[in-house]
């Protein structure tokens, strides 16, 4: 079996496995209810309702992602390169995260006077939503997610560090590629489809940035770093963007 034909097959066998779970749920617990209504007290409605929509969120989590690839990979450029407040745009979203995640701890450091950064606020965004997700998912949920801001010569740098059990190194160049995922798709507790770190990888080409992974599995020093470089803001790159998409 060929490795194109591998990777599209485990993405058939995780998709069918994603979608099947969370109907299952929906299915499940909204006949209970119906069947059941004058029987169930307040907090068992409740919890079956919340479960509800936990699943339908998973469902529309995962119909979000493979739209994300599919406009990803239409010729159609819809980038728009402005001045970004990283530390705003880092704080907007961890907060956008604490929704799903409301136990985690979140670290967030910024150096002093970081230069303006030139990127797109809703791709930076959405690149910042999968890395974090990804670090809250793959690491103990009492351990910390750190955010360090910091300027390097002329680029903007966050890193995104989990305290998780670390990826081994012959994984780490796979870990961008559609669909991967580590381990058996289907015995994996965590739930996913394999398009996250896909689509930060290339909505980062989109908005010239860069994401480098550092990790070590060490019993006693075991962690996992994105390095995300982000350019500052350069008005001769801006204009030589607006030639490259016809606007001058």
């Amino acid at each position: 079996m060929s490795d194109d034909k591998k990777i599209i097959d485990d993405f058939i066998s995780t998709l069918s496995h994603e979608i099947r779970t969370p109907l299952t749920s929906i299915k499940g617990f909204a006949q209970t209810i119906n069947d059941n209504y004058d029987n169930l007290s307040d907090e068992q409605k409740k919890r079956f309702l919340t479960i509800i929509q936990e699943q339908s969120q998973r469902l529309i989590n995962l119909v979000e992602n493979v739209l994300s690839v599919a406009k990803l990979e239409s010729a159609t450029p819809d980038t728009v390169l402005k001045e970004i407040n990283l530390k705003k745009i880092v704080e907007d979203t961890v907060e956008i995260i604490k929704v799903k995640y409301k136990e985690r701890n979140f670290i967030i450091t910024t150096s002093k006077n970081l230069q303006t950064s030139l990127s797109d606020f809703d791709k930076l965004q959405q690149i910042l939503v999968n890395i974090i997700e990804n670090a809250c998912k793959y690491s103990p949920s009492n351990t910390p997610v750190k955010i360090n801001i910091k300027e390097v010569k002329d680029k903007n740098i966050i890193e995104i560090e989990d305290e998780g059990g670390g990826i081994e190194e012959k994984y780490i160049s796979k870990l961008f590629d559609k669909f991967y995922r580590i381990g058996n798709v289907l015995t994996n507790k965590n739930q996913g489809s394999g398009l996250g770190l896909y689509i930060a990888k290339n909505l980062a080409d989109k908005i010239d940035a860069k994401i480098d992974v550092e990790s070590s599995t060490d019993k006693k020093n075991h962690y996992t770093k994105f390095i995300i470089e982000i350019p500052v803001f350069d008005i001769n790159k801006i204009a030589k963007r607006a030639v490259e998409n016809g606007g001058v």
